[in-house]
């Protein structure tokens, strides 16, 4: 009995390594050497130990390939943020390649059964026949998860070069879209850094700066608001082009949990995303796992770790396809590690020590390298394609099936529409890009006579916008404009269960666009021509404004950056500096300070005004440790730091701290402030990223809403005309954020500009647990100190270029410190 059970861990262990060669050495399936493998052009194979590929090196590798495979087609689609080649391969049998146009022409009209006319069904029985499944494969978007964009070399090597019959099924039932890296940039900063430190103490850390210019890690949070060039890119060229009905985003985890996570994902799902989709990755996930299980490979979870809420992540599930995530464990960027079992350590969800239905068989520890990680990768991204070609024509119907219900005319009583406002502000014009972009249809009225709407007949003005529902993508507009009500989820000793990201996403309330739900049909007259796009507002004085840059890269500080370069167009003259770069017709004045500049004092010479972007208290006081990085980049602003703030602010230069940072500001420069939610358990208070509503004080000049004034003709040339007021009632991001209380009796160097309400629920959109103790509590206060000041935002009034309904308040405080 012990012989044949050994003979059969043999086997099965045979068959993993069988597997992982294949998946992982190309070489090995074909003879086809002409056609250059990697490592013909890296010097060396994706996967070896302390070894980077530069992002020239990819392009050129994928270059090649296609010159000599004819089932690689190569293109460029872009420049990146930092000007690097945006690129893609389409992979398939050599006469689909000549046959592109015409499958894209079945995805299109797949996509929108509406173009399929009478007999829809049977038209589109007829397109499932003759279509391909699309599968997009992305890699590389976190630039320090090494694996996927060095995996995607390997996927690409076999796809053009074996003559397996499993490959050649592949090749002729699908259409791969491969992006070897979704951040080009950050492969270079990443392996710069990983190069530059290899063989010293510090090998295998994470480089002292965010790996995409702007978002950092939130550059996969992107997918609804499209305000990064790479995911514009994606989304423009590949999504709205192909439709994909699966994409495998292809990830990778921390050290110390499972060896791989697969779909399905955890509860929450968000309520727009179609039955079908669920089903979809629910499928698929499965199959990989339970074949990668039987292979032998071990440490595999599902149903944990990651849920399907928020559409920053999940463009594909609003569009007809199925995201399919998988996560592999991480080594030291490409430097082994050795995990021992008692290290292990459990997750949401799943404990890596012991067997679950979700979870198994158990990885007992060992050894980790970056071979390990494209081991995984390949092989489950093989699964995925023999998934999708041996069930083209179900991939194909699910997607049709998708699209439509998406179209079909609404019942009577069901959401039938929303209105956007034409008395909103400019942010309209954002929201209404956001949707088109997305593919939503937003159709421009003339004017609309009567909506039956008891008690009283209403008119509607000209150049309202509607967003019908029934139409492909109606879903993925009820998403981003209706408010999220996110279930109240605890475990077992009634703790909240911490969402995978946040919990609201509505851009209406984040942009202060008045948007309407319609409940019934509605009659209207199109006009040919779009809203006119919002005009300039007027300029502010020349500030000088610097940014704390921590060597602890903060996801903030790049979005802070971001905002002000990008989204400033109220702020139409501001004078360069340092971090210049041109922008239309304007320079951004835009410095950054790090720890030994801001040590060194004398601060007030140089700026105006600083801001001090979301990270944690700690973190801004200490930064890295000594010893844990090189020491020029270790340590934080100090006691010297603290000390050159306060001299800053005393000489009448403003200090503006967001978010958690306001918290460094109470603590190190003694402000008469507590926050009144710091340290209480989740049980207790909890807004895990919510919209909560705020009123202002509306006589602050931090209230000015330089947006609303536009360059009307009676205004040219007039310096003296007035600035309008943001309302009166606005909105807040929090997340992991402090909530203001004055210590003493009305403190007169303090000003309260806005507060929770009394008597109001906080809570817009989202999720928030103990909202009572916040009620009244302040959001944003100004403390004047010497001849300065320091703005603290309770709140993030910038977050992830989304939320312009505070962007006046920002940028307000941000110039208010003129030269």
């Amino acid at each position: 009995m012990r012989k044949h059970r050994a003979l059969i861990l043999l086997a099965v262990l045979l068959a993993a390594v069988s597997i992982g060669s294949r998946f992982d050495n190309p070489k090995a399936a074909s003879p086809a050497f002409a056609i250059p493998a990697p490592e013909d052009v890296l010097g060396f194979k994706p996967g070896d130990d302390r070894k980077l590929a530069s992002w020239d090196k990819v392009v050129e590798y994928f270059q090649k390939l296609a010159a000599t495979s004819d089932r690689v087609k190569f293109a460029e689609l872009g420049k990146t943020t930092m000007g690097a080649p945006f690129v893609m391969a389409t992979i398939s049998a050599p006469e689909n390649l000549a046959r592109l146009d015409e499958y894209r022409k079945i995805q299109e009209q797949l996509a929108d059964p509406r173009k399929l006319g009478p007999n829809a069904d049977q038209k589109a029985a007829d397109l499932i026949k003759r279509g391909k499944t699309i599968v997009m494969i992305t890699c590389g978007i976190h630039s320090d998860e090494v694996g996927s964009y060095l995996s995607s070399m390997l996927i690409a090597h076999r796809l053009a070069s074996s003559s397996e019959p499993e490959i050649q099924q592949v090749l002729d039932n699908t259409i791969i879209l491969l992006v070897p890296s979704l951040n080009p940039d950050g492969v270079d900063i990443v392996k710069n850094w990983y190069d530059k430190t290899l063989g010293t103490p510090y090998e295998g850390t994470d480089p002292p700066e965010l790996y995409h210019k702007y978002t950092g890690h939130d550059d996969n949070r992107d997918w609804y608001a499209f305000t990064q060039i790479e995911t514009q890119l994606t989304v423009d060229k590949i999504h709205n082009v192909w439709h994909p009905q699966i994409v495998h985003d292809i990830h990778q985890q921390g050290e110390y949990g499972s060896r791989l996570f697969l779909p399905p994902y955890m509860q929450p799902v968000e309520p727009n995303v179609p039955k079908q989709i669920v089903a979809g990755y629910t499928e698929l996930g499965s199959y990989i796992a339970k074949e990668m299980r039987a292979a032998g490979f071990k440490g595999i979870t599902t149903d944990s770790t990651y849920d399907a809420w928020s559409p920053s992540r999940a463009y594909s599930h609003y569009h007809g396809g199925v995201r399919m995530l998988s996560e592999t464990a991480s080594c030291k960027i490409a430097t082994p590690i050795t995990v021992k079992f008692e290290e292990l350590r459990p997750g949401q969800n799943y404990d890596p020590r012991k067997e679950a239905a979700n979870f198994g068989p158990v990885w007992q520890g060992g050894e980790w390298h970056l071979r390990d990680i494209t081991t995984h990768m390949a092989t489950a991204a093989f699964l995925l394609l023999r998934h999708a070609a041996e069930n083209r024509e179900l991939w194909l119907r699910r997607f049709y099936e998708i699209e439509k219900e998406a179209v079909r005319p609404r019942l009577r009583g069901e959401l039938w529409g929303f209105r956007i406002s034409s008395k909103s502000n400019w942010t309209s014009y954002y929201l209404e890009a956001i949707l088109k972009r997305g593919g939503v249809e937003v159709i421009y009225t003339k004017r609309t006579p009567i909506i039956k709407n008891p008690p009283s007949p209403r008119l509607w003005a000209a150049q309202e916008a509607l967003v019908r529902l029934d139409q492909p993508y109606g879903g993925f507009a009820k998403a981003l404009l209706e408010a999220q009500h996110y279930p109240d989820l605890r475990n077992s000793s009634g703790h909240p269960i911490q969402p995978y990201d946040v919990t609201a996403h509505t851009l209406p309330l984040l942009m202060n666009v008045q948007v309407e739900p319609l409940f019934q049909p509605i009659k209207y007259e199109s006009l040919a021509v779009e809203r006119l796009e919002f005009l300039q507002g007027k300029g502010v004085p020349f500030t000088r404004i610097a940014i704390y840059k921590s060597h602890v890269p903060a996801i903030d500080e790049g979005w802070t950056r971001w905002v002000i370069r990008h989204d400033a167009n109220f702020l139409s003259e501001i004078v360069r500096g340092q971090d210049e770069e041109e922008n239309g017709t304007r320079t951004i004045n835009l410095w950054s300070l790090e720890d030994r500049e801001a040590s060194a004092g004398n601060l007030r010479a140089k700026f105006d005004t600083i801001i001090i972007p979301d990270q944690p208290a700690r973190t801004i006081l200490n930064g890295h440790s000594q010893g844990t990085m090189p020491a020029a980049h270790s340590g934080g602003l100090g006691a010297d730091g603290v000390k050159a703030l306060r001299e800053f602010v005393e000489q009448g230069g403003t200090l503006v701290c967001l978010n958690r940072a306001s918290d460094f500001a109470i603590e190190q420069l003694k402000l008469p402030l507590r926050d009144v939610v710091g340290g209480l358990p989740r049980t207790e208070f909890y807004a895990p990223g919510s919209i909560l509503r705020i009123e202002l004080e509306r006589t602050n000049p931090l209230t000015y809403d330089r947006s609303q004034v536009m360059n009307v003709p009676e205004n040219k040339g007039n310096p003296d005309w007035s600035y309008d007021r943001v309302p009166p009632d606005s909105i807040a991001w929090i997340e992991n954020s402090p909530v203001f209380e004055v210590i003493g009796a009305g403190d007169e160097n303090v000003h309260i500009i806005a507060r929770y309400p009394k008597d109001k629920d906080p809570l817009l959109s989202g999720w928030l647990l103990g909202g009572e103790r916040i009620k009244g509590k302040a959001a944003l206060v100004e403390v004047t100190m010497g001849k300065g000041r320091i703005i603290l935002f309770g709140f993030r009034p910038q977050y992830r270029g989304q939320s312009l309904a505070t962007y006046p308040l920002f940028f307000n405080a941000i110039t208010s410190g003129s030269h």
